[in-house]
């Protein structure tokens, strides 16, 4: 049970740090810079995020008794921009996470080994989270490059900063041995 515990604090402490690094890109943007695509086979960030939040609303949704690929899902109407606002998109944004995160939320340790269906594959709660935890960060990986290319010399890092890693390592090393946990914050946000 320790185990399954540790794996589920250290599953969302990954998910909500990529759910920040993408909040913290798309914030860099101006608001049309989210609608902007730059070829026919390139998805906007807009795009993108309807797609995960598609994605985490047909997998999570009652994800213990139902098939994580819902019929109600189309999936290739998320790759269709319909938000056109930036509050819009944050809100398509929240709606996916909100629904994940619940979800990862109420699971118990115990429910880890338990058998879901993905598009009718059999795949543990774990292998179903570890799934996730390859394809959420994978495209927000292409949010966080797409808005460093689009603001170019602008670009606040959002890692160790180009030609930093001495400095930055100093510091880490300067401080005593720690493990990191939640924050109160952090904590807040996973509600």
């Amino acid at each position: 049970m320790e185990v399954n515990n540790s794996y589920l604090e250290s599953v969302k402490k990954q998910f909500l740090y990529y759910k920040t690094l993408g909040e913290k890109a798309m914030d860099q943007l101006e608001p049309e810079q989210l609608f902007v695509s730059i070829n026919e086979d390139t998805n906007s960030i807009a795009t993108i995020v309807k797609h995960l939040s598609g994605n985490m609303l047909s997998r999570w949704t009652n994800f213990l008794n139902t098939d994580g690929e819902k019929e109600w899902r189309n999936r290739d109407a998320e790759f269709v921009d319909t938000n056109k606002t930036k509050d819009e998109l944050l809100a398509t944004w929240n709606k996916g996470w909100d629904c994940f995160l619940d979800a990862l939320n109420g699971l118990k340790s115990e429910q880890l080994s338990t058998i879901i269906y993905i598009r009718n594959e059999g795949h543990t709660v774990i292998e179903a989270i570890n799934r996730q935890l390859a394809h959420y960060p994978y495209h927000i990986g292409q949010i966080v490059f797409y808005a460093k290319m689009l603001k170019k010399s602008e670009w606040t890092s959002l890692s160790i900063p180009k030609n930093k890693s001495n400095s930055y390592n100093s510091e880490k090393f300067s401080k005593e041995k720690s493990i990191q946990h939640f924050t109160d914050e952090e904590l807040n946000k996973l509600k």
